[in-house]
């Protein structure tokens, strides 16, 4: 099996072609098992952020596998295979690996440095291995993503500045308020983990009275009491709209929120940070008077989003080396199958001998047979131990894949292309 990861992010598609391909959380389990039931797809996780759909695989086939995850996004989304296909980004073998751990890193995300992927990627994995769409090589692979961000957060200064998308929104919202938001009100729809960091965000900054509001109030009125905040019943929305300054949209709806026909009884100014993928704001609320959207789309053309390069050489630096030890990894677990041949086939000609011995000499007692069985058998051991820990070794080195294939050639050994696949992914460039 190979890895392969295919995804759309803010880089590639715009926040129109994102809330399609948006997977919400009670469709995750349907889609996976979807993904894992087609042709040459084998392990599946899928992680859908406010900026990113991708989908980690492992899969039989290059090509197969590309168009099995293809036509499993275009059917979900809408989007037909040959449109989607023009917003995807591919990256295959070892360049999946640099990408997963790069992601996990923050290296990828539109604010670099961001904590939050690695939340996002923990509650993908736990989906996969809900659904046990998730096998030997994703779990290895996950876990080590998740170890390499932790890594790179604890170990260089990426995050210092506790930057996130609601950050980089913030500071564009500040420039439209003459760059100082102390003591301006704001309102936060939604109270799931992106209305949780924008409620943190926004009392950092400064920024109140703050306001609170959900569908379920039980989940407005709990966050609103940890953070000293004000909770209002969903139904008085229209009336806070009119009384602030800032609302910060964060909802998981599949509908828009803020239609234009809500926006346009405010009658004031008003700044909507639309941080929801799907939007919070209808498209067709755009240049209303008075109204300013700051948006996915617009915050990924924001130089707010990008970080000095001194900030990301250490962490880029963590990668390398950690895509390195992952790939010895691998090349050290593809010779697992071979070794254990060589050692069934050790074992067999062992076991043979036995038989035309016994045949020869039947005059032996059954001790006397065990203990000769016993020595054949320690001989053996022995003499293996020593080439099958080493071979282990240097396969775990780059170009360490050759010493399987010798093993096999030399000893003409029958090691089950199945078998091979389950236990040794192969990693190489696309094919």
């Amino acid at each position: 099996m190979n890895l392969l990861s295919i995804g759309a992010s803010y880089r590639t598609a715009d926040v129109a072609v994102l809330e399609r391909l948006v997977i919400p959380e009670p469709a995750v389990a349907d889609l996976l098992q979807r993904l894992v039931a087609q042709p040459y797809v084998g392990e599946a996780v899928v992680v859908s952020t406010c900026n990113r759909v991708e989908v980690y695989a492992a899969v039989s086939g290059f090509h197969g596998g590309l168009g099995d995850i293809c036509n499993v996004l275009a059917e979900h989304s809408g989007i037909p295979a040959t449109e989607l296909a023009g917003h995807l980004y591919v990256h295959y073998g070892e360049a999946a690996v640099r990408h997963s751990f790069r992601v996990s890193s923050g290296l990828d995300s539109m604010v670099v440095g961001e904590a939050q992927i690695l939340g996002q990627l923990r509650d993908a994995y736990h989906a996969a291995t809900e659904v046990d769409s998730a096998g030997r090589l994703l779990h290895e692979l996950m876990q080590q993503t998740l170890r390499v961000g932790k890594r790179a957060h604890a170990e260089t200064g990426i995050d210092k500045a506790g930057q996130s998308v609601v950050t980089a929104a913030l500071d564009v919202a500040a420039e439209h308020l003459g760059g100082d938001l102390t003591g301006r009100s704001a309102l936060i729809i939604g109270a799931g983990a992106m209305g949780s960091l924008s409620v943190a965000t926004l009392t950092r900054s400064g920024v109140g009275p703050l306001r609170i509001t959900n569908r379920s109030h039980e989940r407005a009125d709990r966050l609103a009491e940890a953070y000293g905040a004000v909770a209002i019943p969903f139904e008085q929305l229209d009336d806070v709209l009119r009384e602030v300054d800032i609302v910060v949209c964060a909802t998981a709806s599949t509908q828009p929120v803020l239609t234009r026909e809500r926006l346009e009884r405010v009658g004031k100014d008003l700044i909507v940070l639309d941080l929801a993928v799907p939007r919070d704001v209808a498209p067709d609320a755009a240049g209303l008077p008075g109204l300013t959207v700051i948006d996915i789309d617009s915050l990924a053309g924001s130089r707010r989003t990008n970080p000095a390069a001194a900030e990301t050489a250490a962490v880029e630096q963590i990668v390398v080396g950690e895509v390195e030890n992952f790939l010895g990894w691998l090349r050290g677990a593809e010779i697992a199958p071979t070794v254990a041949a060589l050692r069934t086939r050790a074992e067999d000609v062992v076991s043979a001998e036995m038989r035309k011995l016994i045949s020869r000499r039947p005059e032996f007692t059954e001790e006397q047979r065990a203990d000769v069985s016993r020595t054949l058998h320690r001989v053996v051991q022995q003499l293996l131990h020593s080439p099958t820990v080493r071979v282990r070794q240097l396969a775990a080195e780059p170009g360490g894949d050759q010493y399987a294939a010798l093993l096999r050639e030399l000893f003409d050994l029958d090691v089950p292309l199945a078998t091979q696949a389950d236990a040794v992914p192969e990693i190489g460039g696309k094919a």
